[in-house]
């Protein structure tokens, strides 16, 4: 059967979403993430969904794009799911093929790609002639029957608020993103985001649950945050934590995603997941307080056009 690599329709998106789902099972990703992708991405992402069609279903999709707030131009991303029922027909392969064409196009000398440690994809990835970069662990907890340890006491001059809080203004919440972001571990090295493009991929996020991601504010100021993102069926994902530098070491972090958690189980979350970079040692001990354990494992690819 012939597969052939097309560009995404409004159509496919809840299959699209299907063959994210199998791939990455630790991310939260629905038919409604899918379509804000492709329709919210920053024009300087260059974003676009490529789909493999097997038979007349969909077999697989492709993000792919420019890594637009990288520090250094030219680095692309290519990320390749496919359906279990539909691997090992070339559909990856194809997808792989499509996407790499569509970087160089864009200006692209370098392509990173996540593959899942599943004792498959790595090797389809290196005989393909993508290297191994950084590793991230994908960690789980049951919030239904796992007990969550207290919210830690607030430090004096500290409050805990909410992003649905910062509505009015959530700039102040950009700013504290944008600095913890540049100290995060990773292949790549991350610049500024505009704050336009900021509202537009992460504010803007239909998974992003306002409710649930809880901030510190130390003298007014953003200290720490936590975003939460749920599928509202009872998955929440730790989308991003940090603190920002003058406020580190005081347990800032913790306390956020503490109370965050206890938030998402009285709002009938079930299922709590988190990624972090394995040289992240602060974040990995943070999370084995709260009682997370190993789920999966992925590799950071990448590959030289």
């Amino acid at each position: 059967m012939t597969t052939t690599v097309r560009g995404y329709r409004p159509a496919d998106a809840p299959a699209a979403a299907e063959a994210v789902r199998s791939a990455y099972p630790h991310l939260v990703t629905t038919p409604e993430t899918v379509a804000w992708q492709v329709g919210r991405a920053p024009a300087g992402q260059c974003f676009r969904l490529l789909v493999a069609e097997c038979g007349g279903e969909v077999a697989g999709v492709a993000h792919t794009g420019l890594v637009a707030d990288a520090a250094e131009p030219g680095q692309g991303f290519c990320n390749p799911a496919v359906h279990p029922a539909h691997r090992g027909r070339g559909a990856g392969t194809a997808l792989l093929a499509a996407a790499e064409e569509y970087l160089r196009g864009r200006g692209a000398v370098r392509v990173h790609a996540w593959t899942v440690d599943d004792g498959v994809s790595p090797g389809f990835a290196e005989r393909r002639g993508y290297r191994r970069g950084r590793r991230s662990r994908a960690l789980r907890l049951d919030l239904a029957g796992t007990p969550l340890p207290p919210v830690p006491p607030v430090p004096e001059g500290v409050r805990l608020c909410t992003a649905a809080d910062l509505a009015a203004d959530p700039r102040p919440l950009y700013a504290a993103d944008v600095e913890a972001s540049r100290d995060e571990p990773g292949d790549v090295a991350v610049g500024t985001i505009a704050y336009e493009d900021w509202l537009a991929t992460t504010w803007d996020h239909p998974a992003l649950d306002r409710s649930l991601s809880t901030v510190a504010l130390a003298d007014g100021a953003v200290a720490a945050f936590t975003l939460a993102h749920t599928d509202r069926r009872g998955r929440y994902l730790s989308g991003m934590t940090g603190t920002v530098r003058a406020h580190r070491g005081r347990g800032l972090a913790r306390l956020v995603k503490a109370d965050s958690l206890h938030r998402a189980r009285v709002a009938g979350c079930t299922e709590a997941l988190t990624g972090n970079d394995a040289g992240n040692a602060p974040m990995l001990a943070v999370n084995a307080r709260f009682g997370y354990t190993p789920y999966l494992a992925e590799w950071r690819c990448v590959r030289d056009l």
